[in-house]
């Protein structure tokens, strides 16, 4: 055997290890996921809706929240959309598609990340549409009525960090039983702000410290008010918030002690050379404290250090850990 052949071979039996090695990891995750999507069923009551978290392929422990909300939701349209998943290997929707084999729709900007999510098995295992595209205000709509999705749905998951209450307040073609969105917790929990809009808004490009995005927890409640949702809680890390809308409200208002959003305590501003800078607390707003806003309530427009104090006193004790 030459020198090429035993590359070759050596090359071949490494991607059929490493191929083997990530099914055997995916099924263990997928198997503890299985036993505690059955403890969450069992949970009747909880404190706060973060109690049921747990995390198999989502960022922090949403896909827990997804499974209590789900099976207490009770029978609903077996379809999501989502966007804002990069190659969607980790996103809010992904195990609720595998686990409970759900019809589902992403979106992401990338088309790289786009056509790793065309080559993961998931395309042939379920039915999964998996689209690229820079999304906006204008073609959002199209977007997700063109790949078939129309009216009546179980969840709809909104994570672009930019224009998201934006395009939430646009989307009509679906009406989804849940709306997940990523909130802003610089922007503070007092008043309803959002960016103003831009179709070609890019979080990084908008300002180095990777701090001026989207909307306030209180800008999308009230969006949420508008459309008829009602905040149901947040996931523990305090940057996802999980609405119901109003008619299924009654399956889940005496289950919940509190219906709250946390504040996000991770540090993940930049410095203008692009390196993690770990601002952290209130200092995070002032970082942005110049950058644009509009309150969406009172139509004030100013920037962000305009609007006074930004934190109840109950999200400020939070953020140093005085308040659970």
């Amino acid at each position: 055997m030459n020198l090429v052949d035993k590359s070759l071979r050596r090359a071949v039996q490494h991607s059929t290890r490493a191929s083997l090695e990530n099914a055997y990891f995916s099924n263990l995750m997928l198997l503890g996921g299985a036993a505690a999507a059955m403890q969450v069923r069992q949970m009747d009551h909880i404190r706060e809706l973060s109690d049921a978290g747990f995390k198999v392929f989502s960022q922090w422990d949403e896909d827990g929240i997804v499974e209590w909300l789900v099976h207490h939701n009770g029978p609903m349209p077996e379809s999501f959309v989502e966007f804002g998943v990069e190659d969607f290997r980790e996103a809010n929707l992904r195990h609720l598609l595998i686990s409970r084999n759900w019809r589902g729709m992403v979106i992401d900007g990338s088309p790289k990340h786009i056509e790793v999510a065309k080559r993961d098995a998931i395309s042939w295992r379920h039915d999964f549409t998996a689209v690229a595209s820079f999304v906006t205000a204008e073609n959002i709509n199209g977007l997700i009525s063109g790949a078939g999705f129309n009216g009546e749905i179980g969840i709809l998951s909104v994570d672009i960090d930019g224009n998201d209450y934006w395009l939430w307040k646009a989307i009509e073609c679906v009406n989804p039983h849940f709306v997940i969105v990523e909130y802003n917790s610089a922007f503070g929990d007092l008043h309803a702000l959002t960016i103003p809009y831009r179709p070609d808004f890019t979080r990084t490009a908008a300002h180095y410290s990777n701090l001026y995005w989207g909307a306030s927890i209180e800008g999308f409640c009230a969006l949420g008010r508008e459309r008829g949702y009602t905040l149901l809680g947040s996931n523990r890390a305090g940057s996802n918030a999980f609405f119901v809308r109003n008619d299924r409200l009654p399956r889940f208002a005496d289950r919940l002690g509190e219906m709250m959003a946390r504040p996000h305590r991770f540090r993940e501003s930049r410095d203008q050379e692009g390196q993690l800078s770990y601002v952290s607390g209130q200092d995070r707003s002032k970082a942005i404290a110049g950058q644009p806003v509009v309150d969406v309530v009172t139509g004030k427009t100013g920037n962000l250090g305009s609007f006074g104090e930004l934190y109840s006193p109950r999200w400020a004790a939070m953020l140093r850990g005085q308040v659970e």
